[in-house]
């Protein structure tokens, strides 16, 4: 019971009540609303922080797009970014996607049915204009090429970054996942569980499809950054979260996070 405090003091131990009351750990937080993208910053390669160039970024029909209908001339490299404006540390970060058309067809051809999600990423803030991927790991997002043939997806990409796998630094750009193969038009949903700089979980469709820890800066892909930002062998223990655009149209339809206590 609080009782015979100051009416200054009494406002105080309430609202500080009510912060930590109200904080969402264990409850899931919808990092898209279904309605506008007014909580994320669009960083494209060749843009200004905040240059959501072409449109490619958008909210139709509460589907989160990524589409290049805007765009003309050579693709020219705008692989592109929309960051959540909060960092976070241990969470449990659910999507679901599924790849559209047409692809963007002077983009690169590793780009075909190609996306993802980048986490543990710098602050786009901190990117200068003519960088070309945020220092950062990724879940990356692949879907079906030719029927029958495997094509997992949920892997590991690492622009900037270096992760342990199996015991080791592992010195691949990409570490395949163990996940089915889906066909572009399938909602997928990815699940991914980040604790800090120690262990993190990549999920497929209620599937455990690849474990790894130790994430920290360091390896290559990631060019012209700011080299006061890239300082190998440091653990990334939090970072901003980014959906991906390079080329392929993709949708997302959820995108929510819970926070992990200890």
């Amino acid at each position: 019971m609080i009782r015979n405090l100051p009416k200054p003091t009494l406002l105080l131990v309430l609202f500080c009540a009510c912060y930590a009351g109200c904080t969402p750990k264990n409850e899931w937080i919808k990092l898209f609303n279904g309605k506008d993208i007014d909580d994320w910053t669009v960083k494209i390669h060749h843009y200004e922080v905040g240059d959501n160039f072409g449109d490619t970024f958008r909210v139709e029909d509460g589907i989160l797009k990524v589409r290049y209908d805007q765009y003309e001339g050579d693709f020219n490299e705008r692989y592109g970014h929309l960051y959540y404006n909060t960092p976070y540390s241990d969470y449990h970060l659910i999507i679901e996607y599924r790849f559209a058309r047409p692809w963007y067809d002077t983009a690169p051809s590793y780009t075909v049915m190609n996306s993802g999600v980048m986490f543990h990423s710098q602050d786009p803030k901190t990117m200068p204009k003519e960088q070309d991927w945020p220092i950062s790991v990724e879940m990356q997002f692949l879907a079906e090429l030719k029927k029958g043939e495997p094509r997992p997806t949920g892997n590991m990409c690492s622009p900037g970054t270096d992760v342990v796998f199996e015991g080791k630094v592992d010195p691949r750009h990409c570490i395949s996942s163990t996940s089915d193969t889906y066909p572009p038009e399938a909602w997928v949903t990815a699940e991914l569980i980040v604790r800090g700089d120690s262990l993190i979980t990549h999920i497929i469709n209620g599937k455990k499809v690849l474990e790894y820890s130790k994430p920290q800066i360091g390896g290559g892909v990631a060019n012209r950054y700011d080299e006061r930002i890239k300082i190998d062998g440091k653990p990334l223990k939090e970072g901003f979260i980014a959906l991906q655009s390079e080329g392929q149209p993709i949708d997302f339809r959820k995108v929510e996070l819970k926070i992990l206590g200890n």
